[in-house]
């Protein structure tokens, strides 16, 4: 494993190891800014533990997870504003316990979880990702396929097999251009966010690739390039992401874009050793902004926040959207713009209430006026991280 890996994943393991809580025979990791106990966060951890060689805590979390999961199978997706069954949720935990198998089974807890992201599937390859966010997006399609896939191959299971295969033709029959959209119909939102982001890129490629590793689609792994192409193309030379051709608002600037993106250009240069190059400016940015736990958007000096207008307005103007949805594009990015190059260890979301009162928005997303240490993001970024180094080595 690369040296300069093996220090950051080692670093920010141990950051979030310390906000472990022990109770009794069970362990949960503590949010540090909101009053939540993530169900991803603690799949997401389990996992590089586990692929780092193990951890005592994994054992005690992970029967904290199993006594989370609902009568039909699935996991709740705890957020700051609401707390639901979700398929995307249920799918990530149910990847953790399928990594764990051989160590601390949960066979009944698994089967359940097989049982509910299955009976998600609303129409071919679209997995509904919970009951407030209806609409087909192509990453939970991609994830929910991914654990399928997995527990396919573990359980010689014909049935979630044909699903996972589904939700593959799904996302690579939507893919424009190397792109995948972030959704592909309206579902719950107010538009259809048809829109190219660099973060949700990343996000669906990690996950398309995790299928792949046991479908072995020719077909995807053609689409994987198209997409690592599409990615390296807003990629600039000193390794920054260029957001100007990221359209999707609430997912811009988020830190842990360079994980998916590392993690899936490193798949991609199984195809084309290019990409091993992204990777390693991807790794570079994660290595100079993560010293413990990630911030939640990737920080920026007070000097490009001038530049950053022409940036913003050329996401604004992304996508066929009415004027005034345009301008709360606009509005929201620059708001974001100013927010990133502000930190502090706690949050503060009046500001952003106070703009969707006054503008009539309804938005789930949490806003804080300041960048702020993310245990959510950290866990996503060790996630891909540690499987990268699984799939190869970096130059």
């Amino acid at each position: 494993m690369d040296e300069r890996l093996t220090s950051l994943l080692a670093r920010v393991t141990g950051t979030v190891r310390e906000l472990a809580v022990v109770d009794g025979e069970t362990a949960y990791i503590r949010d540090p800014v909101f009053p939540i106990i993530r169900n991803r966060v603690h799949a997401e951890v389990c996992k590089a533990m586990l692929r780092a060689g193990g951890d005592p805590l994994v054992g005690p979390i992970l029967d904290y997870v199993a006594g989370c999961q609902n009568p039909d199978g699935s996991w709740n997706e705890v957020h700051v504003n609401y707390n639901e069954p979700s398929a995307l949720i249920t799918a990530f935990v149910g990847d953790a316990l399928l990594e764990a198998a051989d160590r601390y089974p949960h066979e009944e807890a698994l089967r359940k979880a097989r049982d509910y992201v299955l009976a998600s599937e609303k129409r071919t390859g679209y997995f509904l990702k919970s009951a407030q966010y209806t609409a087909d997006h192509l990453n939970v399609d991609a994830s929910c396929g991914a654990f399928l896939a997995r527990y396919a191959e573990r359980y010689d299971d014909e049935e979630a097999r044909s699903a996972a295969l589904r939700a593959a033709e799904n996302v690579v029959g939507h893919q424009r251009d190397g792109v995948y959209p972030y959704a592909i119909d309206r579902g719950t939102y107010p538009y259809v966010f048809d829109l190219p982001c660099v973060h949700y890129q990343g996000v669906t490629m990690y996950y398309l690739a995790k299928m792949n590793e046991v479908l072995h689609d020719d077909r995807v792994d053609r689409s994987l390039v198209e997409g690592a192409q599409w990615l390296a193309a807003a990629q600039r030379p000193d390794g920054r992401f260029d957001w100007s051709k990221s359209g999707l608002s609430f997912a811009y600037y988020l830190s842990g874009a360079y994980a998916f993106a590392q993690a899936s250009f490193v798949y991609a240069s199984r195809m084309d050793d290019h990409y091993r190059k992204h990777a390693g400016l991807c790794l570079n940015r994660l290595e100079e902004n993560v010293q413990g736990l990630a911030l939640r958007w990737e920080p920026g000096p007070w000097a490009g926040l001038l530049p950053s207008v022409t940036t913003t307005a050329r996401t604004a103007s992304l996508g066929e959207y009415p004027l005034g949805h345009r301008a709360f594009r606009f509005g929201y990015g620059m708001y974001r713009q100013v927010a990133r190059r502000r930190h502090s260890e706690t949050v503060e979301t009046r500001s952003f209430e106070v703009l969707c009162r006054l503008l009539g928005i309804r938005s789930s997303t949490v806003e804080p006026s300041r960048n702020y240490p993310d245990l959510f993001m950290t866990s996503e970024m060790l996630d891909c991280l540690s499987q990268s180094a699984i799939w190869g080595d970096y130059t």
